[in-house]
């Protein structure tokens, strides 16, 4: 038998989503059977799957241990590994805002690689006690947004429970507004403009693909940018998503004849090998939150971060001051 006393981030949410957490290994039919016939129970009381839980409740499951997570230990164990330190441009109780490098995966790839951004943040909040694993039942800081390997650029990660829903909230509503500078090998064709196409990333391809007119299983994208200098026949220019789908701003800059300097997916292989770029010249360079006065993270209403002006731009354009 094990129980669990749900803490101020287990609350807030289902207790079959929650229990989807603490015992991974328990297949979903038998975890509903077990809630039926009282296995699991809520305050000694036979409970529904969508009851949401609140703090101080305290699910008892009678049930084997087999089927319960002992990832924590392990991860905790994981974050001692040593890893680079993350960059943190700013930090508060709730959030972190993070400079994610060229090269570095967000997330746990396909390469097994320990190195990765979340365990950065997860290291960096273990050694200074914002998070301690074995005190949580269920939660884990999180990523808010990500950014592909080879793009450089700011990352929210949320440090409670509540403060990953409100973040995830605020990018569902399009009230956390990301800026980038990327780098044109041909100008795109104005110099500022909203364009509108339509999306759709084919299942199991790395590619995306861009039409002019809404087709089945595409989603409509949408992206912001304005022309800050031109050199060499490269254009510097500022992106701004009021969608975010994968690869939107280079898929859909290729689309309007302007592909990302160094992008060899959407962009001009002989043209990249000529400046010798093998990346994507494009960074995550400033963010901000539009909140309302009830949020949770009302205090970061019209706060903007940005980070330190990108290396292609001093190697390109090395007049040009943000």
């Amino acid at each position: 038998m094990k129980e669990f006393i749900i803490n101020k981030n287990d609350s807030g949410q289902r207790l079959d989503k929650f229990l989807r957490k603490v015992a991974p290994a328990m297949p979903a039919g038998m975890m509903y059977k077990f809630l039926r016939t009282k296995k699991i129970k809520v305050n000694k009381k036979r409970a529904h799957g969508s009851l949401m839980l609140a703090e101080n409740d305290v699910v008892s499951c009678y049930i084997n241990d087999e089927f319960f997570s002992s990832c924590n230990n392990t991860s905790a164990n994981r974050f001692d590994l040593p890893h680079k330190e993350a960059d943190v441009i700013y930090e508060d109780n709730n959030i972190l805002i993070v400079y994610k490098p060229i090269g570095l995966v967000v997330h746990d790839d396909d390469h097994g690689s320990q190195d990765t951004l979340i365990n950065r943040v997860l290291s960096h909040l273990c050694k200074t006690g914002a998070y301690c694993p074995e005190k949580e039942n269920s939660f884990t800081p999180a990523l808010c947004n990500r950014l592909d390997k080879n793009t450089s650029g700011l990352v929210i990660a949320a440090k409670t429970a509540a403060s990953l829903r409100e973040i995830n909230r605020l990018i569902r509503e399009n009230k956390v507004h990301k800026s980038y500078l990327c780098i044109t090998v041909s100008p795109p064709p104005k110099k500022q403009d909203t364009i509108k196409a339509f999306h759709i990333k084919p299942e199991n391809s790395k590619i995306v693909k861009v039409a002019a007119k809404k087709l089945p299983g595409y989603s409509e994208i949408i992206t912001k940018y304005n022309v800050l200098s031109k050199k060499d026949g490269l254009s510097l220019v500022k992106v701004s998503l009021i969608t975010g789908k994968t690869h939107q701003i280079r898929a859909h800059m290729a689309f309007v004849g302007a592909p990302l300097l160094g992008d060899n997916k959407y962009g001009k292989p002989d043209i990249n090998r000529y400046f010798g770029c093998k990346y994507q010249q494009l960074c995550a360079y400033k963010l901000s939150f539009e909140t309302e006065k009830d949020s949770p993270l009302a205090y970061l209403n019209g706060k903007r971060f940005t980070c330190k002006q990108p290396d292609f731009v001093k190697r390109f354009f090395p007049d040009f001051k943000l």
